[in-house]
């Protein structure tokens, strides 16, 4: 029989605007498929904008549509923190590259499971997991069993320390992330690259990431473009559609050993860009390199776009 070892969660709350999340209780079972994108995170710093169907305007700079999104999400939740915490269950002898089952059980403060949950961006919890070296990059959903369990599948695919970012909502609570931690046995020799290019492929499709401004600095607020064509034509993309509910996701985690709640980033897409483009403002707490995933829905594929960016 196999030994299991479990892990608590360092957890942080972050207070999110309400039209982010849903009041969707989990009394029965989500229809919630897990699903796996490589090489592609969910809340800290929170600027967001929610999605629609891609609308080209005119003029797709202008401070109007910066201020819409600001407007959209300017107040801050006034739910409560829910003070949970995840317990994660795993084999003790993980072999990367293999799938490995995750089991997620949320509880309160007494060691209680806690049952109900609200969905937000159309599922129960989301669960990014990311090597330390940010390098590897999965956003997967884990299934809701009941009684505050979630399970999922994960595949580790080389050997180092892993952070899991576990993004859910107790039942009329504030979001909260809680930072799960894994290891997995044996030496890579891949050493991390950071390349901060800002025009790269990915499969079919092209993307170029524009900044508003050529330096980025801490604590500024920064207005992130990523500018999406087709691979093989360099025509813009017509075929985006809404990914989660919204346009597009953006995870950032800051290059950092180990990672923590801290170093941890999750912006929404703005509304009413043009058809090939995605938006999103945020800010970035402290100096250093961050790496980006960029996570996009072209005709029911997920594109993830990775950038790395120097923040002074």
């Amino acid at each position: 029989m196999k030994r299991f070892f479990t892990a608590l969660a360092i957890t942080s709350t972050f207070v999110l605007t309400q039209a982010c999340a849903s009041q969707v209780k989990s009394g029965e079972t989500p229809n919630s498929n897990a699903t796996t994108v490589s090489n592609a995170n969910p809340h800290a710093g929170h600027k967001m904008g929610n999605s629609q169907t891609p609308k080209a305007e005119k003029n797709p700079h202008s401070s109007h549509n910066i201020e819409n999104s600001r407007d959209e999400h300017s107040g801050h939740s006034k739910l409560e923190p829910a003070n949970a915490t995840a317990k994660l269950t795993v084999a003790d002898k993980i072999t990367h590259n293999t799938p490995v089952p995750i089991v997620i059980e949320v509880q309160d403060n007494n060691g209680k499971a806690i049952a109900n949950f609200d969905q937000f961006q159309e599922k129960l919890m989301h669960l990014i997991v990311v090597s330390d070296d940010l390098q590897s990059f999965n956003h997967i959903h884990p299934i809701y069993k009941g009684n505050g369990r979630f399970e999922v599948q994960s595949n580790f695919p080389h050997p180092g320390s892993y952070s899991l970012f576990s993004d859910y909502k107790v039942a009329g609570k504030a979001e909260q992330v809680s930072v799960l931690k894994v290891e997995v046995p044996g030496n890579d020799p891949t050493a991390p690259k950071i390349d901060l290019a800002t025009t790269k492929i990915f499969g079919n499709t092209k993307a170029n990431l524009k900044l508003s401004q050529p330096t980025i600095k801490t604590g500024q607020e920064v207005h992130l473009i990523f500018n999406l064509q087709d691979a093989a034509s360099n025509q813009p993309l017509k075929d985006l559609k809404p990914y989660l509910g919204e346009r597009g996701h953006l995870v950032i985690l800051k290059q950092s050993s180990p990672l923590t709640q801290a170093d941890y980033i999750h912006a929404h897409a703005m509304k009413n860009t043009p058809a090939a483009e995605v938006h999103f403002i945020t800010s970035f707490p402290k100096p250093g390199k961050y790496k980006m995933w960029g996570q996009f829905n072209r005709n029911e594929r997920i594109i993830t776009a990775d950038f790395w960016v120097d923040v002074q």
